[in-house]
């Protein structure tokens, strides 16, 4: 046989190119093919011609070994890019669904945040109505006591403010310090859900492949749910943000107004009891004058009168008294 007659031995479509190497009875047929045409040629060594076919026959059967290998090589490299582009898919698909998940579930949680933020700023304010209350109630007794008691009563009044603050502090320690356990506990509930997630994902890769084209559309359909549910819920929360601080701002100024109430309550207080001592005083001065004026109409000199006046006022002389 012509050396161009077997000039390509064996030609393999790349398709069936992981059959040919799986199957070895079909690689050992393709390989007796080459051998039958390699050998058809009769070697005729007187010639030049013919040891020229024999060389041109060998060389094609080299080459014949270097395209067979290059196929399988070409095959072996796609084959190990599979599992990549497996788990590069996976990974895209469980990052997709955790986006999802968390934006289906936003709303429900920037909803649960408010509503424990509502209820701790009206525990405080109720907390805090209170113990004003009990303040002003205190300073109000303590007013109605004499002035030996006046600095007591103010030494308590500085008490029950401190422990005011400090409840009020404790108060705020205690709701920052529940609110961040739960947070963690929340944290720690999503990592064990996430976890749990992902095994069942793995679990379900096989099913997921065949439902991938429904799954695809269904995304969609739910992304630009989302995506409009999402405006929704912050444009409700926006609303009941400014709401909220609405009520704030009007509850500090009532608080505000209370407390300005209070302290013209304890000013007015305190200048009425000082006007009833300035009274008081005037009045003993002119009953104790009037007094003086009798006695030196008696005859008594003035530093006379004066020193009796002293010893009635004292209680000095028995049986006599001062009526103011």
């Amino acid at each position: 046989m012509a050396a161009e007659d077997i000039k390509d031995l064996v030609v393999i479509e790349k398709a069936s190119v992981q059959e040919v190497f799986l199957h070895r009875p079909t690689l050992d047929g393709i390989l007796e093919q080459i051998r039958t045409k390699a050998m058809s040629i009769a070697p005729d060594l007187s010639t030049a011609t013919s040891r020229k076919s024999i060389a041109s026959v060998a060389y094609n059967v080299a080459k014949a070994k270097t395209y067979l290998d290059d196929l399988a090589k070409e095959r072996v490299a796609e084959l190990k890019e599979l599992p990549k582009q497996i788990d590069e898919s996976r990974k895209h698909m469980r990052d997709f669904l955790d986006r999802l998940k968390d934006e289906v579930r936003q709303p429900l949680t920037d909803w649960e945040a408010e509503q424990e933020r509502l209820a701790v700023e009206k525990k405080a304010a109720e907390e805090a109505a209170a113990l004003a209350l009990k303040v002003e109630t205190d300073h109000e007794i303590a007013l109605l006591m004499n002035r030996e008691f006046d600095r007591v009563a103010e030494e308590k009044r500085q008490a029950d403010l401190r422990a005011q603050r400090e409840r009020e502090a404790e108060i705020a320690r205690q709701a920052e310090e529940k609110a961040r356990r739960e947070a963690e506990e929340k944290a720690e509930a999503d990592r064990q859900a996430a976890m749990r997630r992902e095994l069942e994902a793995k679990l379900a890769a096989e099913r997921a492949k065949q439902e991938r084209l429904a799954a695809e559309q269904r995304a969609k359909d739910a992304e630009a749910r989302a995506v409009r549910e999402k405006a929704e819920a912050e444009e409700r929360a926006r609303l009941a943000a400014i709401k909220a601080e609405e009520d704030r701002i009007k509850a500090a100024e009532e608080a505000a107004t209370a407390e300005r109430r209070r302290q013209e309550q304890e000013a007015e207080a305190k200048a009425a009891e000082e006007r009833r001592r300035a009274a008081d005083t005037a009045h003993r001065a002119k009953v104790n004058r009037e007094a003086l004026d009798d006695l030196m109409a008696t005859g008594l000199t003035e530093d006379q009168a004066k020193a009796v006046v002293c010893a009635i006022v004292k209680k000095q002389v028995r049986h006599v008294a001062i009526q103011y």
